[in-house]
């Protein structure tokens, strides 16, 4: 079910009212029904591969618990393996089929290709990672295995965040569900105004900015450099408000019921530096990434090389997991090099600062480096949004082309967008933009704290005109049921 459906508007109060109609006792049977009727719009046989997965990890957990240290392992890994083959079998088995029959082919040699006609279940390396964060913190101790088999199923299918996270953890989550929440008026309008939040960002920026955005990356061959860098930059605020749109619409549905879940987003385009950017990008997978891939392997607690290709390594797999596709591996692999390269010239860049006396905290300078972290993610962003290699090299060969003659950018939109709708219009185009800017306002605001808080303490008429600007927003410009969410894909 798409929070951006009609469907949803009658499922979400729906369950939340009953949710405080009935017994507290009785409150996980409700919440975990409405988590599988959630997740079975979709594809409802796929729902026995979620249950499956969640019996085997809800025993090792316990078996770990209750065993000695040989045996705790063996029950790791064997949780570990049967989560890991079930992700690959149905998002990367085809991926590695073809792969292998083109290195074939360049040896010369015969692989039939072989092809699994599966589709990937939706949200399957969300919950499988949240499966994954629970079982390795009962093998570390950290965590007490949960004995009530219901409570962990819906600790991993609980619906607000079970298709695209946040990804959380069981210490923040788990006792959740055991806890007694009662109706708070405060607290339920705190979520709402989330939601709405979250709502403006996906269904009036994000797909508007996408009809651009798909333009321009379906017909790649069609444009040349300024018409990729508007369409870049435009996929760069897509990604970010659709992306954070759905946390925000999470974060607020479990808000209103009682429950808190992690922020993932905290005004990324605003970090003055690639490893800044992490912190502030999907921060629930980013720290995932970091506490059991990239500390495991050894963190930077050993020397220096070790220690970037710890970092290099985990980017690599970050690009695979969202998506099996080599597009997603060099964007990975580009991340890495980012922060790698960091490192390399911080010494340079600090002795050219004080060379030419710019305070390291002056604000030319922050802007500065804003601005070109935002470049090299955008530039990054090509390769996650080419259908493969090849057009992401081709747009990247285009980038410095086209730029002599600006008078024909507006030929390129009279041409390919009279078919295409108003967004991607010149008139369509400046209105994006000043959406655009709308979100960077509301960003700087943020800086001295959340919009929610900083509105309370506005009068009524400055409040209400900022809501009455969100939902008029989203009944006039508002494009329902057009696109899922981004990250449902992986």
């Amino acid at each position: 079910m798409l929070f951006n459906s009609a469907a949803f508007l009658i499922f979400f109060p729906l369950v939340t009212a009953m949710y405080f109609a009935v017994f507290h006792q009785y409150r996980w049977i409700l919440l975990l029904v409405a988590s599988c009727v959630f997740y079975m719009w979709f594809i409802p046989q796929y729902l026995l591969i979620l249950l499956g997965l969640i019996v085997i990890d809800y025993w090792a957990a316990i078996l770990i618990e209750d065993s000695k240290e040989l045996g705790r392992k063996k029950y790791l890994i064997s949780s570990i393996f049967a989560t890991c083959l079930t992700l690959f079998v149905f998002k990367y088995f085809n991926f590695f089929s073809a792969s292998f029959t083109q290195l074939a082919a360049l040896l010369d040699l015969h692989y039939p290709p072989k092809v699994l006609g599966l589709i990937l279940p939706i949200g399957l390396s969300f919950h499988t990672f949240q499966s994954l964060s629970y079982v390795i913190e009962v093998y570390w101790g950290r965590q007490k295995a949960e004995r009530h088999f219901g409570i962990y199923a819906l600790y991993v299918m609980f619906y607000p965040q079970l298709v695209a996270g946040p990804i959380e953890r069981p210490q923040n989550l788990l006792h959740q569900f055991r806890e007694r929440h009662f109706f708070d008026y405060a607290r339920v309008v705190d979520g709402l105004k989330l939601m709405a939040w979250g709502m403006f960002k996906k269904v009036v920026i994000a797909d508007r900015l996408a009809s651009f955005v798909n333009l321009v990356y379906d017909d790649p061959t069609s444009y040349h450099g300024p018409m990729f860098v508007l369409a870049t930059t435009f996929f760069a605020f897509q990604i970010y408000c659709d992306f954070s749109g759905y946390s925000d619409i999470a974060i607020g549905a479990a808000q209103v019921m009682g429950f808190r879940l992690m922020d993932n987003f905290n005004r990324p385009y605003f970090s003055k530096s690639i490893a800044e950017f992490w912190k502030r990008w999907h921060i629930s997978l980013s720290s995932w990434f970091r506490d059991y891939i990239y500390i495991p392997l050894g963190g930077s607690r050993c020397g220096r090389w070790r220690w970037q290709a710890n970092l290099f390594l985990t980017f690599l797999i970050s690009g695979l997991w969202h998506g099996a596709n080599w597009t997603y591996v060099v964007w990975g692999a580009l991340n890495g090099f980012y922060l790698m390269f960091g490192i390399w010239t911080s010494g340079l860049r600090g002795k050219i600062r004080r060379m030419i006396g710019i305070d390291r905290f002056s604000r030319p300078l922050k802007a500065w480096q804003v601005l070109v972290t935002f470049s090299l993610v955008s530039f990054a962003w090509i390769f996650f949004r080419a259908k493969d290699l090849n057009e992401a090299l081709y747009i990247v060969g285009q980038l410095s082309r086209g730029w002599g003659d600006l008078s024909s950018i507006h030929r390129e939109f009279e041409k390919h967008s009279t078919f295409n709708g108003f967004e991607t219009t010149p008139k369509g185009i400046l209105f994006s933009i000043m959406l655009i800017v709308f979100l960077i306002c509301v960003h700087l605001v943020q800086r001295h704290g959340t919009i929610r808080r900083m509105l309370a303490d506005r009068p009524g008429w400055v409040r209400w005109s900022f809501y009455y600007v969100l939902v008029l927003g989203m009944i006039i410009f508002g494009q329902y049921g057009k696109s899922q969410f981004i990250y449902f894909q992986f």
